[in-house]
């Protein structure tokens, strides 16, 4: 909405008794245009409720896996060494949370959020999960595999308890009674910094073999922007599939400058992020492994663990709030319900509960980087993520297959991430035009949650570097864990923030300015009949099988 200047109407000068007088031209307000909301971005191809034809479904499903593989491998590859584990146990975590994540995400677009998001491990665990490392760092073990397993069996208590949370705050109803108080000017700035708050998972990760990560930004920008305007036919292929293409061909050169020696005298460090045969998968994977419950033994329960945990869960909430209304934009649906938030966190806590009982290393979260793949291909299709889930199960199974594609170099993803977190935090931005962008309250509620969901994460981030541990130490370490994994999630500052002072600054007399008229019908189950018809649960068969065997 945008207000209107009236100019002031000019001084009336009375005119000579002798002269004729013409009627002065009537005064037109002048101003800039009002612009229609556009509630859908017109330029998708295939929205929540369409879908392309099946070899176009297999193979964008099959990139969907690629760009979620990432983050899976990154974890991994962080953490399972700090356990004390080698090469064979990260293959094996790697396909847990693989398994996980095709699960979990399956249960989500069938009856949850029923948006096409993809769950992937979750970056929110990784501080009490450290918490839990350094318990055990230091005990006496008989080897550093028995102290691999003695850790991820703690870290599966604590996810099976910790799960509770978000099942309580999911089917409480208390979630979706939160999400009540949300606005767009509160959202925006939430779904910006889903995407912005990753930034060091971006250029920074790419920036460790810049021969590598800088000519897969570029190549990918100029080939899925550029060349595809050079042909009709290609547009398309091009525009849908150029990520694929691109990996590829990096991904090659990365093999040729290994092959042929530009790493033999190189740092160590810098061989393990640029050569394609330092992730040691291929030759550790097992053929085949089916995850089991339990597969590692006996869950291990710790009170001090469990109640360390309870901030991830809740990070883990409101990071897969900010993500669900970006994939809303990005697939045509409207912006969530509050049933459907509160049935979506309450089932993604039944997803943490499985992921306890089988043993995975971290709970999981809706992949920010798979909502930016929906704006990237424009494909916002339901049925391409469902697809995708049978890619994760599968190479979760047969680990040789997997980690081939799992050993592709990190600053590979750190290039695709840079484009694609760009894209979810610009669909933040888009949701300004539901707002009064004239209006100084609403300026004034954007910048502060926006500087602060950044730079307070940033503060707590570089703390726990420099001094190993979080800012808040207290003597009990489970409640430094809590405070410490809350503030260093960017978006859970900002949806904090942001909620706090749009309803606190002047809410009731600003209904119009905050976009409420435009916004409180999606909120209700009955306020919009596209609710319905976008996250109303499946009850027929024919949505999932193809129309020629009908």
């Amino acid at each position: 909405m945008v207000e209107t200047n009236h100019l002031p109407p000019p001084p009336v000068m009375a005119p000579p008794p002798t002269a004729a007088v013409a009627a002065p031209p009537p005064m037109v307000a002048r101003g800039p245009p009002v612009l229609p909301p556009l509630e859908q971005l017109h330029q998708m191809n295939f929205c929540i409720h369409t879908h392309p034809s099946w070899p176009e479904t297999a193979i964008l499903a099959f990139q969907h896996y690629i760009v979620m593989l990432g983050t899976t491998v990154m974890i991994a590859t962080f953490l399972v060494p700090l356990m004390g584990g080698n090469n064979g146990d990260k293959a094996r975590v790697i396909q847990t949370l693989l398994f996980m994540s095709g699960l979990n995400t399956l249960l989500q677009t069938l009856i949850g959020s029923r948006l096409p998001t993809v769950m992937n491990p979750s970056f929110a665990f990784v501080i009490p999960v450290l918490s839990i490392i350094g318990d055990y760092r230091f005990r006496n073990f008989s080897n550093e595999h028995e102290r691999f397993t003695h850790t991820i069996r703690s870290i599966q208590g604590a996810l099976i308890v910790s799960s509770f949370v978000n099942i309580i705050i999911g089917y409480s109803k208390a979630w979706g009674n939160y999400s009540r108080y949300f606005s767009p000017v509160s959202i925006m700035p939430v779904v910006c910094v889903v995407g912005l708050g990753l930034f060091q998972r971006g250029f920074p990760q790419l920036g460790k073999c810049v021969e590598i990560g800088l000519p897969m930004l570029i190549l990918l920008v100029i080939v899925q922007q550029y060349l595809k305007n050079f042909h009709m036919r290609g547009h398309s292929m091009l525009e849908r599939y150029a990520l694929l293409l691109c990996i590829g061909i990096i991904w090659a050169f990365a093999a040729v400058l290994t092959v042929s020696g530009a790493y033999n005298s190189v740092p160590e460090r810098t061989k393990q992020h640029c050569r394609t045969d330092r992730s040691y998968l291929m030759s550790s994977a097992p053929w085949i492994k089916i995850p089991y419950p339990f597969q590692w033994g006996a869950p291990i329960f710790s009170a001090s663990h469990v109640f360390g945990m309870f901030g991830a869960a809740i990070v883990a909430s409101a990071e897969s709030t900010g993500t669900f209304y970006a994939a809303a934009r990005l697939s045509g649906a409207t912006p969530p319900p509050a049933h459907v938030l509160t049935r979506s966190i309450g089932l993604q806590g039944i997803g943490m509960l499985l992921e306890g009982i089988f043993g995975a290393a971290v709970g999981s979260t809706a992949s920010v980087e798979n909502v930016g793949l929906l704006g990237l291909t424009r494909v916002g299709s339901r049925r391409v993520v469902q697809l995708s889930t049978a890619f994760m199960i599968f190479f979760s199974i047969f680990g040789k297959f997997g980690a081939f594609f799992a050993s592709i170099p990190l600053p590979i993803f750190a290039a695709i991430y840079c484009i694609l977190f760009g894209l979810v935090a610009a669909i933040g931005i888009s949701f300004i035009q539901f707002t009064n962008h004239n209006s100084m309250r609403n300026l004034y509620i954007l910048g502060i949650s926006l500087f602060l969901g950044i730079s307070i994460p940033q503060y707590f981030n570089e703390f726990r570097a420099s001094a190993g541990h979080g800012p808040v130490k207290t003597s009990s370490g489970w409640f430094d864990d809590i405070l410490n994994a809350i503030f260093s999630s960017p978006p859970t500052v900002a949806l904090m923030v942001g909620t706090l002072l749009d309803n606190t600054l002047d809410a009731t007399h600003t209904a119009v300015d905050r976009g409420l008229p435009w916004w409180a019908p999606f909120q209700h189950r009955k306020g919009d009949v596209r609710n319905d018809e976008f996250y109303g649960l499946p009850l027929r068969i024919h949505e999932y099988i193809p129309t020629r065997f009908m």
